[in-house]
């Protein structure tokens, strides 16, 4: 698929069919994400892949209770592992250098036609726990990762002129 296809076709999935990911799809996603551009080139990530079933229980309950997050084959934990660089040089860049792998990660996934649906509601402390992280890395995202039992329909989306300023911001 082109890359512009990619980016407007994709979409959250919230069912799964049952069948394994692909281990060479899940490793040319993990790829997509790992070359992903960071801060001073300082790839603060490291991303756990979880099949174990109870495990992916755990986690599904770790985000609020979606329980569609345990049903997925697979279940992605992108943490960040380190600091250092800075944006504006007043924040921290490892939550935005991980958020852009991870987005990588997401359309690599539906390039190969599987589906994602980025979590971002979730107790870090039990995702730790259950992942064995240690305390200075953080948990940024979660996604379940598996083949959709079907495509769900477009969302709405802000026009160009609602979100685009010339030379200034405009409300």
């Amino acid at each position: 698929m082109e890359l512009s296809e990619v980016i407007k076709s994709r979409r959250s999935v919230r069912k799964f069919r049952s069948e394994e990911v692909v281990e060479e799809d899940l490793k040319e996603i993990l790829e997509a994400a790992r070359m992903a551009p960071s801060a001073g080139n300082l790839q603060p990530w490291k991303f756990i892949v979880v099949r174990n079933e109870k495990k992916k229980r755990y986690l599904a309950q770790a985000c609020s209770g979606q329980e569609f997050v345990g049903e997925a084959p697979v279940v992605i934990v992108a943490c960040a592992t380190g600091r250092g660089g800075f944006i504006g040089k007043y924040m921290e860049s490892w939550p935005i250098d991980v958020a852009i792998a991870f987005t990588h990660l997401i359309l690599a996934a539906w390039n190969k036609g599987l589906g994602t649906c980025w979590i971002g509601d979730f107790d870090e402390e039990k995702v730790k726990e259950i992942c064995e992280i240690p305390p200075e890395v953080r948990v940024v995202a979660i996604t379940p990762l598996g083949y959709p039992v079907k495509v769900p329909q477009a969302t709405q989306r802000k026009s160009l002129e609602r979100i685009v300023s010339e030379e200034v911001y405009t409300p």
